[in-house]
């Protein structure tokens, strides 16, 4: 597992486009690791739901740190300057990660003095790496003191891949899911953990610096976090970046980090805001990917599959903004041959 990262810039990322992208989604490609084909083996949509604005935002960004490396973020604001949190830090976090990475490699020189085991140490610089570059967004969202960040934030789910790993950071509950195949076909694999205040660690730890943990009687099933002594705000989730006012009282920008080690029967990886996994299953969501036409398709036809499911579900609610990355991990054309053939 390699920790080299190639650089780019904000502006480079923010005014990305692509035919693949949709609004607030951007796909990004390094030209320095390009190369051919990888531009179709990956789509991000992103769509705007009723209740207003659209704060979500999404990357993809392709050739990150190698030929065959890929950075996945997709970013679900909320409050007032949601938007703004969850586009800063979509622009950001791919180069937070780069401007990290070389101290943490010179820190785990000196410490290790060469003597851990290479695929450990690998995996414990890139924790490293990530926690850092998460503290460091935070800081600078703080520091943005033109506009008020106190009750605004956003979740991040991040995929990092290099080769043939992949490091999963994960900050709230938008989710990442890999698709592979077995003998019965396509599976859904969930990468991370929707981190919510109703997840026993999570609440413990919230109360343990006297945040309240409580449900609003006319959505029992939602628990949310609350000042110590006043009903406010009430946020849903128990990790995220911003969110000021609730950062003494248990909300972390702090990431649950992971590691999967990718074989050939991984085909893909789907990123996505609650929006989606609201009213889809997992196995849902990878059977629409994978019947997509093409890879370009999927990570729309999620979406537009996720919308009519709200219409269908919650027809008097308003609907969630869902937003989609996928990238594929092997020749989606080719693998559709073999599965059938296995059956």
């Amino acid at each position: 597992m390699g920790i080299c990262i190639s650089v780019a810039s904000s502006d480079q990322i923010h005014n990305a486009e692509s035919e693949h992208g949709h609004g607030n989604a951007v796909l990004f490609f390094d030209n320095q690791n390009d190369s051919t084909g990888i531009h179709g083996l990956c789509s991000v949509y992103s769509k705007e739901g009723s209740k207003g604005l659209n704060q979500d935002s999404a990357i993809l960004y392709q050739g990150y740190g190698m030929k065959d490396g890929a950075f996945c973020g997709v970013f679900d604001g909320h409050g007032k300057n949601g938007h703004v949190v969850s586009e800063m830090v979509r622009n950001r976090l791919p180069l937070l990660l780069q401007s990290q990475k070389e101290s943490v490699i010179t820190k785990f020189n000196e410490d290790t003095d060469g003597k851990s085991v290479p695929e450990v140490e690998d995996c414990e610089k890139w924790k490293e790496t990530v926690i850092s570059a998460f503290k460091v967004m935070d800081k600078e969202i703080k520091l943005q003191d033109h506009l008020d960040f106190s009750c605004s934030g956003t979740t991040a789910v991040v995929a990092i891949r290099q080769g043939d790993d992949l490091i999963i950071a994960n900050l709230g509950d938008s989710r990442a899911v890999l698709g592979t195949i077995t003998e019965n076909g396509i599976k859904a694999v969930q990468l991370t953990t929707d981190l919510k205040p109703g997840l026993p660690s999570e609440a413990e730890r919230i109360r343990t610096c006297k945040g309240r943990v409580i449900a609003l009687k006319n959505e029992p099933h939602i628990q949310r976090v609350w000042l110590p002594h006043e009903d406010v705000p009430g946020l849903a989730m128990s990790r995220a970046f911003g969110d000021f006012l609730l950062k003494d009282y248990g909300i972390i920008a702090i990431p649950d980090v992971s590691f999967h080690r990718l074989t050939s029967n991984d085909q893909f990886l789907v990123l996505a805001t609650d929006g989606v996994w609201d009213v889809m299953s997992n196995d849902q969501v990878a059977a629409v990917v994978w019947e997509a036409a093409t890879e370009e398709a999927a990570a729309r036809a999620v979406v537009e599959a996720a919308n009519a499911a709200w219409k269908r579900k919650f027809p008097a609610a308003k609907i969630d903004d869902c937003t989609v990355v996928c990238l594929f991990l092997q020749d989606k054309q080719r693998n559709h041959v073999v599965a059938v053939n296995k059956r």
